[in-house]
């Protein structure tokens, strides 16, 4: 298996992003080849500094890393599309054409979310069938995890294109996260089939016609009560529903600390509650899934968040690694022809009573 590793765009540097490669190399054997891709001399010095603080079979140098070479970095300021014009020999551009040359079956990416999206599409193209990719972020709640798509990729759509999220976040929750059949849920303002905008009473009519478990409409409270796995909207209320999820746990968990340590009691009850606190904090930390893919290319691109450390960067390798494995764009491939062939008009017999 060969994957492909933008470095250049993180926040923390490029060494970050290759220690977190070479981590990746040990958490995942299957791995032939990992390119890294960026500045050649940023990528030499953050190895020599790794293979530099040790001389054992850990710290040695790994054949299956390669240097990819890219003179220029998207950054997070740039406008995609008109930077990619301007900067085509940038870490993401260089990373895709890996999967469209065959050199790698994916790319892991902590730079500018737009660019990848705009890159990836351009390059990759769609699946046959596929009008639009789509970003599938994983949201951990007390009983499940929900996969939310759009998380951002699109923020105008068409009914047809919820649609089709739905049914690329129906693969992704089956094969990633092992639910037999998935609870897809539209997200609306009520749950009743009439609730909505014309948007989503379109969609909801074009769910009920095709091979998904469609559980119909679900509001924002109902997303973390165990009553649906894949949540479909368009990439603008979705990455709103997002960001607003990852704010507000890291506030509630600065409000608890502030709360128990105002008082010796608190502190008490603070610390025979610690393992608590530190398996929620782990359930809900971003890092443990990496990152976010964008589904519905012909390859396989997961978006990591720009501030990823080591673990993040060890986790989204690992989550390319998976979808690989399940063959995820595939079976969107499969599932996708399947509705459109569903929900094509079938031709109307002939009367034979007819005159």
């Amino acid at each position: 298996m060969r994957i492909a590793v933008d470095v250049m765009g993180g926040d923390h540097g490029s060494g970050v992003v290759v220690e977190g490669a070479r981590l990746a190399l040990r958490a995942f054997p299957q791995i032939s080849a990992l390119y890294l891709v960026g500045q050649q001399t940023e990528i030499k010095a953050a190895l020599a500094r790794a293979h530099g603080h040790g001389h054992t079979p850990a710290h040695a140098p790994d054949h299956r890393l390669q240097i990819v070479h890219a003179s220029e970095v998207l950054t997070m300021e740039d406008k995609p599309l008109l930077a990619l014009r301007r900067k085509k020999d940038c870490s993401i551009v260089r990373a895709v054409e890996l999967i469209k040359d065959g050199r790698a079956e994916a790319m892991i990416s902590p730079g500018n979310t737009g660019g990848v999206v705009t890159a990836s599409t351009i390059k990759l193209r769609p699946l046959e069938a596929v009008e639009r990719p789509a970003i599938a972020a994983v949201i951990p709640a007390p009983d499940n995890e929900f996969v939310l798509v759009d998380a951002g990729a699109n923020v105008e759509c068409r009914a047809a294109h919820l649609l089709q999220f739905a049914i690329m976040g129906s693969v992704y929750s089956r094969e990633i996260l092992g639910y037999n059949r998935p609870r897809v849920g539209l997200l609306s303002v009520g749950t009743e089939d009439v609730k909505g905008n014309d948007l989503t009473q379109e969609t909801f009519k074009l769910c009920k016609q095709v091979d998904l478990h469609f559980i119909g409409n679900v509001e924002g409270h109902d997303l973390f009560d165990n009553r649906v796995d894949v949540v479909v909207c368009d990439g603008f209320v979705g990455n709103i529903v997002l960001k607003t999820c990852e704010s507000l746990a890291r506030s509630i968990f600065r409000w608890l600390k502030q709360e128990l340590t105002k008082n010796p009691k608190r502190q008490l009850g603070a610390l025979l509650a610690k393992g608590a606190f530190r398996t929620i904090k782990l359930r809900i930390d971003s890092e443990s899934h990496g990152g976010a893919p964008l589904l519905g290319l012909n390859g396989q691109v997961v978006i990591a968040h720009g501030s990823s450390r080591e673990r993040a960067i060890v986790n989204a390798i690992g989550q390319a690694v998976k979808a690989v494995q399940h063959k995820v764009h595939q079976a969107i491939a499969r599932e996708i022809a399947a509705s459109v062939q569903r929900l094509r008009p079938q031709p109307r017999l002939a009367d034979p009573l007819a005159a």
